[in-house]
């Protein structure tokens, strides 16, 4: 048992440190995501090994406290998703608003066949705006009724895993389907139109995550031209997506802060959205991040409805002239100098492969 422990205990300290080196290779990056569950882990052997064999001779003590250096190491970079910290995206105090919209996100898992299900779902929750991950033609034909629900739409259905379809009911603009870094990886761009007339970009991503010989340069790569391209945008820019990150980890971090957008998890809790087969190890992969022009109306994680993620919806409203009063992130020297490094590592297509007329005025004359 003791063997065992200390073999386990060596295990939570390596994973630990492992994620402080800032590479790309994924058996690095792929230890981002479980930190709650190797502090959980290491806390239980620091614990049971202390109550077991105590801590008197000095490798003990060695040994407590590289586990106890590891425990905080983890605890420090999820702690931001907890209740106790200031929430970085403020509630919106406006009691009727008028530029108000709700976003619905939604990885579907493509050998998921319970079509019904999910359109229960997207029913019952009624959003303005739909992102659905992971669609393929038999998803696209299934889900087709929601065309009468939703007058605009892009969809790039796709047999890898990596399809992506888009509904909304307000107008849409300068569609376009880009393949950024990855051929077979789309991302869509619009220029979306509330009732009122008032404008906002959205940018939708999907990227690859991390697994056996795919390492996440394409991934970094392209979740930070799309940070770069939300910051110098002239419009208020919103993207969402199942970005295969978590929110903690070094990449969207950086994200955040070389896009300028808000995090509304921060200071509010992980809204978990991966795996939903799996309470123990789940992650929240599928994210929003939203200019500081848009306050927080509610925000919350949606039934299960047979894919391995939860859907997650969220309710913003425009209030451009109350954006100073967020505390926005903002990148150091180092930082730049990293982002800048990620994104010049592969090239970078920003040329749509798809581009309808700059006005999508119905389901079919939109992206198909």
């Amino acid at each position: 048992m003791k063997i065992v422990l200390e073999l386990l205990g060596c295990f939570v300290v390596l994973a630990s440190l492992l994620t402080l080196v800032k590479s790309t290779y994924w058996w690095i990056r792929i230890l981002d995501f479980p930190r709650v569950q190797v502090a959980v882990l290491g806390t239980f052997i620091l614990g049971l090994y202390g109550y077991l064999y105590g801590y008197e001779l000095v490798t003990q003590k060695i040994f407590a406290g590289l586990l106890v250096l590891a425990i905080v190491n983890e605890l420090a970079h999820v702690y931001k998703f907890t209740p106790f910290v200031r929430a970085q995206a403020l509630h919106s105090k406006i009691k009727a608003p008028k530029n108000s919209f709700g976003i619905m996100i939604s990885n579907v898992r493509m050998s998921n066949k319970r079509f019904d299900r999910f359109l229960k779902v997207v029913k019952d929750t009624d959003p303005d705006l739909l992102l659905v991950n992971e669609p393929n033609h038999a998803w696209a034909n299934a889900i087709s009724e929601l065309d009468d629900r939703y007058p605009y739409c892009i969809k790039e259905p796709l047999e890898n895993t990596y399809g992506m379809m888009f509904f909304s009911k307000f107008k849409l603009t300068h569609t376009e389907v880009r393949y950024l870094v990855e051929e077979g990886i789309p991302s869509f761009y619009m220029h979306v139109e509330l009732p009122t007339g008032k404008i906002f970009d959205l940018f939708t991503v999907h990227p690859q995550p991390p697994h056996l010989h795919k390492d996440t340069d394409t991934r970094e790569t392209e979740l930070l031209t799309v940070a770069k391209m939300a910051k110098e945008s002239p419009y208020a820019s919103i993207v969402v997506g199942d970005l295969n990150d978590v929110a903690w980890s070094y990449t969207t971090n950086l994200f955040r802060k070389i896009s300028g957008l808000l995090d509304p998890r921060i200071g509010r809790g992980f809204y978990n959205t991966y795996n939903a087969f799996v309470p123990f190890f789940r992650y929240s992969l599928d994210h929003i991040f939203y200019d500081p022009a848009f306050r927080l109306i509610r925000m919350k994680r949606l039934p299960f409805f047979g894919s391995d993620h939860f859907p997650i919806f969220i309710r913003l409203n425009y209030e451009p002239l109350e954006a100073d009063e967020h505390d926005v992130p903002e990148p150091d020297q180092e930082e730049k100098e990293d982002a800048e490094e990620l994104m010049n590592k592969l090239e970078v297509d920003p040329t749509p492969t798809s581009l309808n007329s700059n006005t999508a005025s119905t389901t079919r004359d939109v992206i198909m």
